[in-house]
């Protein structure tokens, strides 16, 4: 019983880390756009062609990702994830010596089937490491804090290496980061194959004859059956789109302008990511005491506030930062104060869509990590817009993704199919 506890020690240390991981990888993507523009000549939207691949993986290995973890379990999907990463950051580390555009897309592809698989496996694999109930949700809210800490240092720490002119920068600025986090996928590699990880949710001898005989009973509904979850799961694409395209947007706007530049521009950014931090601990306190659908559609209103705020505060208007004495347009407080909104917008989406799916939410998770490849389709549409019209117009795709949620929260998020059996 002790070394099965130590061996639990172990892996919930190793699952912090690769939530840690999720977040640090994801935003060193997005904040990579600005040693892309420079170093290969993107424009705004192919700078976010990194963070583009890496969610688009979520679409290609979603599906596919959950049955993985059905039939292999958790212990073989981790560490197929942590050797995944490996490989994915250091495709991306080479590019920039390889002076491969290509490449570096590539390697950001691979690093998201990883955080795809990750993604899959941390959130359950902490509650059966603490044994469900308050100890297992008690276990993923602080996973979900390592999660934000790890958003909040990318985009800081990658600033600071680029220094304060985008002009200069080059992929060979981030090799400390890339290098930091292969060693972490190494280390998370080893200690998970070394850890003892219970599997009660794989499957069982029986359900594998059963799917090999082709015997395995089919099921006349499924989570697409359900309206609330359909619409739900289209929440879930829009909210990642104005999640990861709030902040990276305005790193690019904020890194092109010269009296700011990446270092001021990437501390701003890792200041949203911290006051997520912040809103998804105020959420966990007051999350038994309000509605999702309250929760939902009172942030997604003072969102659109703050993202109307970004585009009609004119630029001429400046506030000083005091850590760095640098001044910055009043309208990007808003920017890093979305972050207090985006917080709790996944859990609450994920509440509505999942009510009364019983047992068909499993594969809705499946469903809802595909989705999240809206990650990187809508901050790329965004850049379009950037470069057509300029950085502050794009915001209005963010404008639109919000409207869609607070619609959601509102009206689609009723359950109108409440006669399908769901036991």
């Amino acid at each position: 019983m002790e070394t099965k506890q130590k061996s639990n020690v172990f892996a919930i240390g190793v699952m912090f880390l690769l939530f840690f991981m999720i977040a640090f990888v994801t935003n060193f993507a997005g904040s990579m756009g600005v040693i892309v523009q420079n170093q290969f000549g993107a424009s705004n939207a192919m700078a976010q062609l990194g963070t583009l691949a890496n969610f688009i993986a979520y679409a290609c290995m979603g599906i596919p990702g959950g049955l993985i973890l059905k039939r292999k379990g958790y212990k073989f999907t981790s560490l197929l994830a942590a050797a995944i990463g490996f490989v994915g950051v250091g495709i991306q580390f080479a590019s920039g010596y390889a002076e491969s555009f290509g490449v570096y897309v590539l390697g950001a592809f691979v690093a998201g089937f990883s955080m795809c698989l990750l993604n899959l496996v941390v959130n359950p694999m902490l509650n059966t490491l603490g044994g469900g109930g308050n100890r297992g949700n008690q276990l993923i809210q602080l996973g979900g804090s390592c999660n934000s800490i790890g958003g909040t240092i990318a985009p800081i720490f990658l600033g600071y290496l680029i220094g304060g002119q985008a002009a200069t920068a080059s992929v060979g600025d981030a090799a400390p980061a890339m290098i930091a986090a292969m060693a972490i996928f190494a280390l998370a590699f080893v200690i998970i194959g070394l850890s003892a990880i219970p599997e009660p949710h794989m499957e069982t001898a029986e359900e594998k004859a059963a799917r090999l005989s082709g015997n395995a009973k089919k099921d006349a509904y499924g989570p697409m059956s359900f309206r609330h979850f359909v619409m739900g799961a289209i929440a879930i694409f829009f909210y990642v789109g104005v999640e990861v395209g709030i902040p990276n947007i305005a790193n690019l706007y904020m890194s092109n302008l010269d009296w700011v530049g990446p270092t001021v521009a990437g501390t701003l950014v890792g200041f949203y990511w911290f006051l997520m931090m912040c809103g998804r601990l105020v959420g966990g306190a007051v999350g038994g005491k309000v509605s999702s659908k309250a929760m939902l559609s009172t942030v997604c209103t003072v969102a659109i506030v703050f993202v109307l705020a970004i585009m009609f505060i004119p630029e001429t208007v400046k506030v000083t930062v005091p850590v760095a004495n640098v001044e910055v347009p009043l309208s990007m407080m808003f920017m890093f104060l979305c972050g207090l909104c985006t917080s709790v917008m996944w859990g609450a989406i994920f509440n509505l869509a999942a009510e009364g799916l019983g047992k068909y939410t499993p594969a809705a998770s499946g469903i809802f990590m595909a989705l999240v490849c809206g990650g990187g389709v809508l901050p790329f549409i965004q850049g379009l817009v950037a470069d057509a019209a300029g950085f502050i117009n794009s915001y209005w795709v963010v404008i639109i993704g919000l409207g869609y949620m607070l619609f959601y929260a509102l009206v689609g998020s009723k359950n109108v199919n409440k006669d399908i059996p769901v036991e």
